[in-house]
């Protein structure tokens, strides 16, 4: 089961794409964090779903927020997809030990391996302020994080 509105968001540390470590509680007290789990780079929804948010990146950073997007494919991935999509927020991997993020936030699809369409937004004090979980195929809408935001 999905983490609820009112949890404390599970801490983790993983690496980006440059193989930087992140760790979600370097954000408490600093920046609300927009949390987006997705299936896998180089996927056509995936791909539109990241570059919508690529482009509307000022929508997040207007508004005091990270963006920390994580999937289960290894870093040398996230690097290729994040410099061939022209990605400036980080692309997180999930990679190894194989889900265990996504797992903690009950959102990692055990049959196919990956994480399903994930988001949590997360306020400054480490909780959960809203989340939304779609299916592998569904695509989800901008316009809800920003009223999110909107709404801390």
């Amino acid at each position: 089961m999905a983490i609820q509105v009112g949890d404390k968001a599970p801490d983790f540390e993983l690496k980006d794409n440059h193989g930087r470590t992140v760790r979600l509680s370097e954000f408490h007290g600093e920046k609300n964090v927009v949390l987006l789990f997705y299936p896998f780079a180089f996927t056509g929804v995936c791909t539109g779903e990241l570059c919508e948010l690529r482009d509307n990146l000022p929508r997040f950073s207007d508004r005091d927020t990270t963006l920390l997007a994580v999937s289960n494919d290894s870093i040398h991935t996230l690097r290729v997809f994040a410099e061939q999509e022209g990605f400036e927020y980080p692309l997180l991997s999930d990679f190894w030990p194989h889900g265990e993020v996504s797992r903690a936030y009950g959102v990692l699809d055990e049959d196919k391996g990956c994480a399903v369409r994930g988001t949590f937004i997360i306020d400054k004090e480490g909780i959960v302020r809203w989340t939304v979980v779609n299916g592998l195929p569904d695509a989800r809408d901008l316009g809800e994080y920003v009223k999110a935001l909107d709404a801390l």
